[in-house]
């Protein structure tokens, strides 16, 4: 396979028109293809940096094979790769001069990456520690019962606690996003739809939310209870609310990431009617500048 297989592209829309029928044929395993594409289309490219996003098609005997998104700072996300597009996509962007900060997609694909980034730039890639399990929704099992309470989508007049809430997430998982008025909408977290669980005198608990539909499928993201508040059901009440109201809006296929490292949630999502679809890895680079040739 030849590097120059590759179409590189910095116009979301030119990208779209070639892979979109193809990321749509399997949106679970594109979902953060479809995510970002998306937020550029919606944003504007400019919205995530002064650098230009750059996006990727394999093309071959007239048919996408793979596609890949290069979004600031130098961060690529990949679809689903053989070893081979793999190494061929490296060399393309080493050729390139591209320089990278990180890799991240479906463990294998990440690295088989990584792998072939280090021999063509002698780039160090080091495992994240925190790996993802990517599950889709089969049947929506409610949990019985449901704990006390009710559900509640956030409106325009939330934002403030909305914020305070997604402050929380980030700061559990390791984001470090900054959380305020002035840069809510350059966020990842501005773009999705929210609920709470509330107790039955009103008081939050619990907050789940999702991306707005892409290629017919809605990702549940993010999902948050505070520590002292665990335990009680509240979680899986959201989180089976939000699905619902996902599968209402018209979406044939809902999917969400959960952190393997948390036993509790996984657990929580098999029981909701998630079932795996696949494991996700993410490489930072510890040096990226190949010359370009």
């Amino acid at each position: 396979m030849r590097p120059d297989d590759w179409y590189l592209t910095d116009g979301v829309d030119d990208f779209l028109a070639r892979a979109g029928d193809f990321l749509r044929s399997r949106p679970g395993p594109h979902v953060m293809q479809l995510t970002w594409a998306e937020r550029v289309r919606t944003r504007g490219a400019g919205a995530f940096g002064t650098e230009a996003p750059v996006f990727g098609v394999l093309e071959q005997a007239g048919e996408v094979r793979a596609t890949f998104y290069l979004l600031p700072p130098r961060a690529l996300g990949l679809s689903p790769l053989s070893s081979e597009q793999a190494g061929s996509l490296a060399a393309r962007l080493a050729a390139l001069g591209h320089s990278l900060t990180s890799v991240s997609a479906d463990a294998d694909t990440a690295t088989a990456f990584a792998g072939a980034w280090q021999r063509h730039t002698g780039a160090t890639p080091e495992l994240r520690d925190t790996r993802l399990r990517l599950y889709r929704l089969g049947t929506l099992t409610p949990p019985e019962p449901l704990p006390a309470g009710r559900s509640r989508v956030l409106g325009e007049q939330d934002l403030e606690q909305v914020m305070f809430w997604c402050g929380e997430f980030a700061k559990a998982v390791g984001e470090a996003v900054p959380m305020d008025a002035g840069s809510w909408a350059g966020t990842r977290f501005a773009d999705k739809r929210y609920t709470f669980w509330e107790t039955p005198d009103g008081t939050p608990v619990s907050i789940a939310g999702r991306n707005p539909m892409v290629g017919g499928q809605i990702q549940v993201d993010i999902v948050y209870t505070p520590a002292h508040l665990r335990g009680r059901g509240y979680a899986g009440g959201v989180t089976a609310e939000v699905s619902r109201a996902a599968l209402a809006a018209g979406a044939r296929d809902v999917v969400l990431f959960a952190n393997l490292s948390n036993p509790t949630s996984n657990a929580l999502y098999q029981r909701l009617g998630y079932r795996t679809l696949t494991d996700w890895a993410a490489y930072d680079f510890s040096c990226a500048a190949p010359e370009a040739r």
